[in-house]
């Protein structure tokens, strides 16, 4: 339903997806946007950047909300939910991984349509070869890239996820492919249509959240999620309080307690915490 509460909600962790959610479509961030969350700060709510970006990739943001320093902004989910790191003690506090196995096995599949894998750590994209797909990653997540000549024994090593990017109905016929083959071993879902993602079983985001929220000693439902799309299921589906936003897909609007008045364009974050957040 379009939110439409009349009481205010009492959230003490709000999660925030970035791009299509926090993010504008220039991958910008308003200076209305950075006042209402700081705002939140100030009031003990945890505003964490949660995102299918690694820490590198996130950091930019979170400089950009000026929240790093402050108990509320103190803590990031990356990697969709493979990760979260306490930006104080500079280390991750929580990890995932996925088999070396399962991603030698997706590599091979992707290799049988000229699909290139990617795995990832803080600042790096790691590629067998380049295409205009590991370019377009590139230059989405702000990461340098590095080629591995052996790249099944470096995928042996376990790493927290893997990215298959091409065109979208290639893709959709690998997921198919992949979801039978080994769905009941990992997470399989695309992120935007054009990057199919691979993560351990039982991983992602609402996973994250929840585990971050108990760390913290909050409650289930006093956490809050807002996401667009299918890498966001998780914590929609999990948060006490769940948004979709008014550009997400159906999916992710099914899922949520309430959609957003406004796109991610339109501060659509910012505001709804304004009104339904702050404003009591």
């Amino acid at each position: 339903m379009i939110a439409d509460m009349h009481n205010s909600i009492a959230a003490k962790i709000i999660a925030l997806d970035l791009d299509d959610t926090l993010l504008k479509d220039d991958l910008t961030i308003s200076d209305y946007t950075v006042s209402v969350l700081q705002k939140a700060v100030q009031r003990g709510i945890y505003i964490t950047l949660c995102s299918g970006r690694t820490d590198n990739s996130i950091l930019n943001y979170v400089r950009r909300l000026d929240i790093a320093g402050t108990q509320g902004g103190r803590y990031i989910i990356a990697q969709n939910g493979t990760s979260i790191s306490d930006l104080h003690e500079r280390k991750a506090i929580y990890s995932r991984m996925l088999d070396g196995d399962i991603l030698v096995h997706v590599y091979r599949r992707a290799l049988e349509r000229s699909l290139a894998c990617e795995v990832y750590d803080a600042s790096t994209i790691y590629i067998p070869y380049t295409n205009k797909w590991t370019e377009l990653d590139m230059k989405l997540s702000g990461l340098k890239q590095k080629i591995i000549p052996l790249f099944e024994e470096f995928l042996l090593q376990g790493h927290p996820k893997t990215v298959i990017p091409g065109e979208p109905a290639e893709l959709a016929a690998l997921q198919a492919e992949l979801q039978k083959e080994i769905g009941d071993r990992c997470v399989i879902f695309t992120s935007k249509p054009y990057f199919l993602e691979v993560m351990p079983k039982n991983t992602g985001k609402g996973e994250a959240l929840l585990w971050l929220a108990e760390h913290l000693g909050i409650a289930q439902s006093e956490t809050m999620a807002f996401g667009d799309a299918m890498n966001d299921e998780s914590m929609i589906r999990r948060a006490g309080t769940s948004v979709a936003m008014k550009n997400g897909i159906q999916a992710i609007k099914d899922a949520a307690t309430c959609i957003s008045e406004y796109t991610n364009d339109e501060d659509g974050v910012a505001r709804f915490i304004e009104k339904y957040v702050l404003n009591n």
